[in-house]
């Protein structure tokens, strides 16, 4: 017997990495998931308001939503977010002059783009940086771990994009660069990071927000029972694991409550041959 929720939910949140897409482990090039274009599809034409909230930092949503588009996942630039969108929010609300950001360019470009002043280690700008922000930074040295731990240690506050170790790929799990800086930062400051991305409750108030829905009105849908499952709980919404991407089924039912969802399916193709939508 097929397990659904008592009444539809108004609105869903989606993971990218292993929920919609699989990427390379470059970032390069993408794999739509199969069922995942006709699941939007429908969505979009009944209505339902819906986002994706991925992890990835490296790209703006200008960048990154053509070239989703490109592989055939019908998705809108304003519908897709990163925890770059949720750090400028914080940023904004906190009234940060200047930020100190361990990125790539891309990473800058999205933060600029929602107006937020930002520099690079080494710039004059760094040594009095209000805040230092960690993301996707393959290139990431010595000289940017220092700035930043110093910048922490002079009482900057430290947040990043995400704190997860591996994301799915289509090549098997990938090294989540941010989680290894935020661990050498931390180590020489005593300063743990506040993320920014999934699960933090910020993003879940984030999304919340982008929908117009309480969150206990929302299916947060993903492969990952440490960031969409943990902040569903931690928020109240509806939590949904998929085993299309780093867990299989076996493995959601192992989970300790915190990290349990609510429901467990093969992949999204299962919200329209399942009923999800009513």
């Amino acid at each position: 017997m097929i397990e659904l929720p008592a009444a539809p939910p108004k609105g869903f949140m989606f993971d990218l990495d292993g929920t919609l897409i699989l990427s390379d482990r470059k970032l390069g090039g993408y794999t739509v998931i199969p069922g995942a274009v006709e699941v939007l599809e429908e969505l979009e034409r009944r209505g339902v308001p819906f986002l994706a909230l991925t992890n990835g930092s490296a790209y703006a949503a200008s960048v990154q939503g053509p070239k989703l588009r490109g592989v055939g996942l019908p998705i809108r630039d304003e519908r897709l977010h990163t925890p770059n969108s949720v750090a400028a929010k914080v940023f904004r609300d906190n009234g940060y002059a200047s930020v100190l950001v361990l990125g790539t360019d891309g990473v800058i470009e999205a933060l600029e783009g929602f107006g937020i002043s930002c520099c690079r280690p080494g710039e004059e700008a760094a040594k009095q940086a209000d805040a230092v922000y960690t993301a996707w930074h393959p290139g990431c040295n010595m000289d940017d771990i220092h700035a930043a731990a110093g910048r922490v240690l002079d009482g900057a506050a430290f947040y990043t994009a995400s704190d997860v170790p591996f994301f799915a790929t289509k090549d098997g799990p990938a090294f989540g660069y941010s989680c290894a800086i935020n661990g050498a930062v931390a180590r020489v400051t005593g300063v743990e990071p506040q993320v920014t991305g999934k699960p933090s409750q910020l993003a879940m108030d984030f999304l919340a927000a982008e929908l117009g829905l309480a969150a206990h009105e929302i299916a947060v849908i993903g492969d990952d029972p440490k960031v969409e499952t943990e902040m569903a709980r931690g928020g109240g919404a509806i939590g949904v694991g998929v085993t299309s991407g780093t867990t299989s089924a076996e493995k959601w039912h192992e989970q300790p409550h915190e990290r349990a969802p609510d429901f467990v399916i093969p992949s999204v193709a299962a919200l329209l041959s399942d009923g999800w939508l009513g």
